[in-house]
């Protein structure tokens, strides 16, 4: 494993000028660096253990294009210890061992820390972080990780609470336009010798279109500049430059999870605009459709539930109806299932009741079936009292009487309580109704019958 190269100054010069714009123009200083300034500010917590040479373990969490790598090159150049570049996409345990060893040297023979950076941490699986491990708690190496991915699920327990998590968010279009102004005018590494001119709202464009990625925009920038016969760079030049970035969506990632939990959160709230915005969303960035129909189907009943019982209906005939048209049209269908589910009534009763139930179940265990509601099938049955008393609900008038179903030990708990609107609303009124009733004697000859045939 060979120690990172990135400021050997054979050749240096010549590399720089063949380098992409986006890798000539990366910051070498805190003072060049634009965005973070909720931990590079004054006074913030990465700028002090920078400034004071005190770097402990870290982990740069953030999307493409906000700095991760560049801080870390920062830390190489401010710091006094021996830096090691590291990529989890190119490296395994023979590699871990190698950098190990070398650190170890660096410490015997050199008296210097070493601070090692991983990028794309979140590559290694389980057997290979742990073997970060003991040298992080030993000291022989400080480590710092970046990575696109959520840490909580991508980096081992252990690892992660020996590092501090950093995060690090896109930056604002404000940020990223400071940034290709800068690249702009600079002639060492920029494209300040090509004295280019740039028409109103150019940069703004291309600042909004890269979402936050500085990475982007100063490729969108360097393709502008090469499609320029005039050294102007207008807006339909920017446009043609820009051409059309993919979304950042990772379907099995973070992004994943965040959008679908904007997205069942905004029918949730009944707001059909942030639903179908998000839905737009996930249709534009290649989610499955059936897997938002899915999830759909479970809102219809997790959320909607008996307030308006038709949920379901609409969702479980979505589903149906999307598979037999498919897209681009059953993006129409998905809409309408969308709003209707957003602007129905909400009520949750039904899934708090059937939690409540099955908490109940694992605390109580199976409690005996009262008799009277127990089957008798043979004469022993009936003999030993298995349903005596039962009284049929049909043979009674409004098909209702009062009757205990529950264990002794739970008689009068209740699980399922509606909350009184959209249709749970005549749903809580009957079930007053019911439950204030008087029982009255059968008038029919029903619940004989009944009783005959058990």
């Amino acid at each position: 494993m060979k120690t990172i190269d990135l400021f050997d100054k054979t050749g240096a010069a010549e590399k720089l000028r063949e380098a992409p714009l986006a890798e000539r123009m990366r910051p070498q200083t805190l003072a060049e660096f634009v965005g973070q300034e909720h931990i590079l500010g004054p006074g913030k917590l990465l700028r002090r253990l920078i400034e004071a040479d005190e770097v402990t373990s870290l982990i740069f969490w953030g999307p493409p294009g906000s700095g991760k790598t560049t801080l870390a090159r920062i830390i190489a150049n401010a710091t006094k210890a021996h830096f090691i570049f590291f990529s989890a996409i190119l490296s395994g345990i023979k590699e871990i061992r190698e950098v190990i060893k070398e650190a170890e040297d660096e410490r015997r023979y050199q008296g210097k820390k070493t601070i090692l950076f991983v990028d794309e941490i979140h590559r290694f699986n389980k057997t290979q972080q742990d073997a970060f491990l003991p040298h992080v708690e030993k000291g022989t190496f400080t480590i710092i990780g970046a990575t696109t991915e959520n840490p909580s699920f991508e980096v081992i327990a252990p690892l992660l609470s020996r590092c501090k998590v950093l995060v690090l968010y896109p930056l604002k279009d404000e940020e990223v336009e400071k940034v290709l102004t800068a690249a702009l005018h600079d002639e060492a590494r920029g494209l300040g010798k090509l004295r280019l001119e740039v028409e109103p709202g150019a940069l703004k464009f291309m600042a909004e279109q890269a979402e936050g990625d500085a990475r982007i925009a100063l490729n969108t920038l360097e393709t502008a500049a090469r499609l320029t016969k005039n050294r102007l760079i207008d807006l339909d030049t920017t446009r043609e430059a820009v051409q059309k970035k993919p979304l950042l969506y990772d379907k099995g990632g973070e992004e994943h999870y965040n959008v679908i939990s904007a997205f069942i959160k905004s029918m949730r709230g009944s707001d059909p605009d942030g639903a179908l915005y998000w839905l737009a969303r996930m249709l534009e960035s290649g989610e499955d459709p059936l897997f938002i129909l899915r999830r759909m189907v479970i809102l219809a009943s997790e959320d909607v539930g008996n307030a308006d019982p038709r949920g379901l209906q609409m969702a479980v005939a979505a589903l149906q109806a999307f598979q037999l048209v498919g897209l681009p049209e059953g993006r129409i269908i998905l809409a309408q299932a969308v709003t209707y589910l957003a602007t129905a009534p909400k009520s949750n009763a039904s899934y708090l009741g059937i939690d409540e139930a099955l908490a109940e179940v694992r605390k109580s265990g199976a409690l005996p079936v009262p008799l009277h509601i127990r089957n008798a099938p043979t004469r022993l049955m009936k003999e030993l009292g298995y349903g005596k008393d039962y009284r049929y609900a049909h043979a009674y008038k409004e098909g209702y009487v009062t009757q205990e179903y529950l264990p002794d030990e739970l008689q009068g708990r209740k699980f399922y309580r509606p909350p009184g609107h959209g249709y749970e609303k005549q749903i809580k009124e009957r079930m007053a109704w019911l439950r204030g009733a008087k029982p009255e004697e059968s008038t029919t000859e029903t619940e004989k019958d009944a009783k005959n045939k058990e």
